[in-house]
């Protein structure tokens, strides 16, 4: 270190330390430092100030009487700090996330998706950036980025997880954008995912013709789904005509979702008009298990989704309809090492036992290309 007579006048780091804090914590007074360092107090507390940059000698007499490294009191002033990096992504649902929401992060083809990330109850759900600007479609990036190899799947399936899990051991990781099914093929014909999970039924054939490039259909389970109620069914709900009872508050499913034109059909049906239904025109849930988590949670007394949901919270389930749950993939991404291994995975017995036991699927076709 140089003395203040000879020190460069060049632009240069400032150069910050710690004096005043680690004398005051060992307790040292500034006279008696100065005597140890064989300087005046008055110096002492110019270096405190940071008005005066000891020479090498002083340093290292301070650092040894106050029992600490000449790195512990003086270091380099880093400077300000880089700006954040930024990019520009396809974002998916973020039009009203504030600055600063977790984002997962995935290149499908040439293109940089966005998926917003929710936290868990109990943790914080890991992301790749922070939105910046969703107007301007960018992204702040965390980090240096990920190497590892990812798949974008858009679904409503509440079983994601597991399937992710799986996907995590074959060296694959699984970013999701929880969308409904008509979102998830929408998706797929914009070419911003690599799968999107639907169970609308005919709407399945409607994917392959706007895809252009074609898909491939697979078959993922057989899953029930129907009227999800509280432990017990303190409210006898045993029909959808009993949600017109005035007591029976819904949780809705927004529109273009599967449950949502599985409740508008039955009801029509049933001759209810919707509007009369407690609950109906509220905000919606956008997914099975956050319709039901507002069952769990005393918000609503009952909501349509998938028995598999209502196993997660405890909740009682009244059935309406069996239905198969498809996966539909561009052939453009079949040859993606990614897809192979996801595709392999369906296939695993092991996965399949796990879907059985942990969600009540039936996945006797599971893996099986659709025609």
């Amino acid at each position: 270190m140089s003395s203040a007579k000879d020190h460069d006048t060049a632009p240069g780091p400032r150069i910050l330390n710690r004096l005043p804090e680690i004398r005051l914590k060992r307790g040292v007074a500034a006279a008696a430092l100065a005597r140890e360092a064989g300087v005046s107090r008055q110096t002492v507390y110019a270096m405190e100030a940071g008005d005066y940059v000891p020479n090498t000698a002083v340093a290292l007499r301070l650092a040894r009487a106050l029992n600490v490294t000449v790195e512990e009191l003086f270091h380099l002033d880093a400077g300000p700090p880089e700006a954040p990096r930024t990019a520009k992504a396809d974002l998916v649902d973020c039009g009203n996330r504030f600055p600063g929401s977790p984002v997962a992060l995935c290149r499908v083809g040439n293109r940089l998706v966005g998926v917003p990330v929710a936290p868990a109850p109990l943790c914080l759900a890991p992301a790749d950036g922070l939105l910046a600007n969703a107007a301007r479609s960018t992204v702040q990036l965390l980090g240096g980025g990920s190497d590892e190899t990812r798949l974008l799947v858009a679904g409503c399936d509440p079983s994601t997880s597991v399937l992710a899990r799986r996907m995590a051991r074959a060296g694959v990781g699984l970013v999701v954008a929880p969308v409904n099914s008509s979102k998830a093929l929408d998706l797929l014909r914009r070419g911003m995912v690599h799968v999107a999970g639907t169970h609308l039924g005919a709407a399945r054939a409607g994917a392959a013709k706007a895809a252009g490039a074609g898909v491939e259909t697979i078959a993922f389970a057989g899953w029930e789904e129907g009227l999800v109620v509280a432990r017990g069914n303190p409210l006898g709900i045993r029909a959808v005509e009993d949600l017109a009872r005035p007591a029976v508050k819904l949780a809705n499913r927004e529109r273009g979702s599967g449950s949502r034109q599985l409740l508008d059909g039955r009801i029509k049906q049933a001759g209810i008009a919707a509007q009369t239904l407690a609950g109906y025109a509220d905000a919606p849930s956008t997914g099975h298990l956050p319709a039901a988590w507002r069952v769990h949670a005393g918000l609503a007394d009952c909501c349509v989704a998938t028995r598999c949901a209502a196993r997660a919270f405890g909740l009682d389930f009244v059935p309406l309809v069996e239905e198969r749950y498809d996966l539909v993939i561009r052939r453009e991404h079949l040859h993606l090492a990614a897809v192979e291994r996801f595709l392999d995975t369906l296939s695993e017995a092991a996965f399949r036992r796990e879907l059985e036991s942990l969600c009540g699927y039936d996945t006797r076709e599971t893996g099986r290309r659709v025609e």
